[in-house]
């Protein structure tokens, strides 16, 4: 098989001393990239594998040993012999005169074979890039068809990962969006092979798991096919036990669709669906409680940005509110008897107790 090979002034590569019309050996295993005598197949591919100046050379070449490729275009052999050297011809052969680079047909290119305009990387018919290979634009990744990645492969846009077909990912293997995990189908996951959405756990059929193996939604937990579960093993929704097929659970193995609760660390006829609809439920809804808060750049104060000049990182700053016990007893001195009422009608009402959980003294 003939081809071309490059090399420096004084026809050595790598340290290699060749002349021509004569014929080399190399002992020992041949890998493309590693190992053995290089080639290409083609002339101008020489101007892609190796560094090429005024001063290098290039010859004909006929590997008469094993050969091996992993592309077509570039070769090993154990045996190579020297044919002749080839003279440069017209190295840019550029339709434009704006190209530094060699054999463009757009314009602006630095490197070579691009169809597209200002490409410093190889064979890009996009524009923009850095990277080879691309059809889209801006890329200092390799082989996208998308636009904006630095990863490879990928067919969406805005990706630091690689083969994703969809945007702003910097995982891998991605088709949905804002993934920094990897192999999601899905969106703004965080962990990896999700089909669903917004999950930070791994292998998610539902959407805003933080658990994992849920094909159920906003589980904590793991292998749950309901939803809203912090246990695991659950068929049923918002159990905090596990290997439940009923809802509201906390035990283990229950099948009965909301369980009558505890209230005040006693046995009571009431269910979680009893409380849900209660109106102590409402007004206990409306207890102030600590909390933290992300204040947007946007709303923010001179005062509070000179306190907080991490603003300027995270568009903003956290705000934490926290409340006294005092806070909440004015909160309960000010509510009205029918609302004290409300409350202090569930069943069994222990003062002591509301006070413990609640800081109120009734």
């Amino acid at each position: 098989m003939k081809g071309y090979k490059a090399f420096n002034s004084d026809l050595t590569c790598r340290g290699f001393q060749f002349e021509i019309g004569k014929t080399y050996e190399y002992k020992g295993y041949i890998e493309p990239c590693w190992s053995g005598f290089h080639f290409c197949k083609n002339f101008v591919d020489c101007y892609e594998y190796y560094d090429m100046s005024d001063e290098t050379r290039i010859c004909e070449v006929e590997a008469v040993g094993n050969i091996k490729t992993d592309d077509e275009v570039k070769y090993c052999t154990d045996k190579i012999t020297i044919l002749a050297e080839v003279k440069k011809p017209r190295l840019k052969s550029n339709l434009s005169d704006s190209n530094s680079g060699y054999c463009n047909s757009g314009n602006r290119n630095s490197g070579n074979w691009n169809s597209g305009d200002s490409n410093s990387g190889n064979r890009n018919s996009g524009n923009n890039n850095s990277g080879d290979s691309n059809s889209g634009n801006w890329n200092s990744g390799d082989s996208n068809s998308g636009n904006w990645n630095s990863g490879g492969s990928n067919s969406g846009n805005n990706n630091s990962g690689d083969s994703n077909s969809g945007n702003w990912n910097s995982g891998d293997s991605n088709s949905g969006n804002w993934n920094s995990g990897g192999r999601n189908s899905g969106s703004r996951n965080s962990g990896n092979n999700n089909s669903g959405d917004s999950n930070s756990g791994n292998w998610n059929l539902g959407n805003w798991n933080s658990g994992g193996r849920n094909s159920g939604s906003r589980n904590s937990g793991n292998w749950n096919s309901g939803g809203s579960n912090s246990g695991d093993n659950n068929s049923g929704n918002r159990n905090s036990g596990y290997w439940n097929s009923g809802n509201w659970n906390s035990g283990i193995f229950n099948t009965e669709e909301n369980p009558k609760i505890k209230i005040f660390d006693k046995e009571s006829d009431w269910t979680i669906e009893d409380w849900l609809r209660s109106k102590t439920k409402v007004v206990m809804d409306c207890c102030p409680c600590s909390y933290s808060d992300f204040i947007d750049e946007s709303y923010m104060t001179d005062e509070e940005k000179e306190r907080h000049p991490e603003y300027k990182t995270i568009g903003g700053y956290i705000k934490t509110v926290t409340i006294t016990k005092a806070d909440r007893q004015k909160w309960w001195d000010d509510l009205t008897e029918e609302e004290k009422e409300a409350v202090k009608g569930l069943p069994n009402f222990d003062v002591d107790k509301f006070k413990e959980c609640t800081g109120i003294t009734i």
